[in-house]
């Protein structure tokens, strides 16, 4: 169902021991749509996605997914219910071809081989270069085409929310548009995606709903159409 609220953030606070590096995250992610998370280097951004996918233990707030609080639940276990991850820097298999990673990706799921030959056929009508160099060592593909197989081995899992962290790190402009246009179809597959970007206006321009962090709090939440250059500035500076 459209608009149906995937993953509610309220008050969460996390970091790394007695680090307290998010004080006070709050943000909601949709099914169909796109919520970008915005902030300052060190605003917590990446902290904050590792409370929600339960890398980083959560020692304050709610994380609320699919009407179930999943706050104090093992992160194998939200993967299970459908949260897929793809964590900076094109985190692949370099020395296994394209079809291998995705294969792997799909292990998770359990199912059988056939089941996972259309799993893997569904990831190449979204990215077709990878249908193209399906038996290539992943390792010998540009950044670019290893980001579109980083998303498309957590595709593979059949989530229903897919969190993405800089998947432009590192790209030129123009492919960081090109992999920015994948992103925004996938809104078609009906799964929800939380996007943390530093290409802000690359980032808005499809999002749906826009978050920004600094000093580890939600200063800015509201939907992407309402958000102007002047709010981002306000959020990101204070008052300019």
């Amino acid at each position: 169902m459209s608009n149906e609220v995937l993953l509610e953030v309220s008050g969460m606070q996390t970091g790394y021991g007695d680090l307290k590096v998010v004080r006070d995250a709050s943000l909601v992610v949709r099914r169909g749509e796109i919520t970008v998370l915005l902030g300052r280097n060190g605003a917590g951004k990446t902290t904050t996605l590792r409370g929600i996918t339960g890398l980083n233990k959560v020692t304050g707030g709610v994380l609320n997914y699919l009407g179930e609080d999943i706050t104090g639940v093992p992160a194998p276990k939200r993967v299970a219910r459908g949260i897929s991850y793809v964590q900076e820097g094109k985190r692949i298999f370099h020395e296994l071809t394209i079809e291998q990673n995705l294969l792997l990706g799909g292990y998770s799921t359990g199912v059988r081989k056939r089941a996972l030959s259309k799993f893997v056929q569904e990831i190449y009508e979204l990215f077709p270069i990878l249908g193209e160099k399906r038996h290539l060592i992943a390792g010998s593909m540009s950044g670019g085409q290893q980001q579109m197989l980083a998303i498309g081995q957590a595709l593979m899992a059949k989530p229903q929310l897919l969190i993405l962290d800089e998947p432009s790190q590192g790209l030129a402009p123009v492919i960081v548009k090109e992999v920015m246009e994948r992103v925004h179809a996938l809104k078609d597959t009906g799964i929800g995606i939380l996007l943390i970007e530093q290409m802000v206006q690359d980032s808005v321009a499809i999002a749906d709903e826009v978050t920004v962090l600094e000093m580890g709090q939600t200063v800015l939440s509201r939907p992407a159409a309402e958000v102007t250059i002047e709010d981002l500035q306000q959020a990101y500076f204070g008052s300019v």
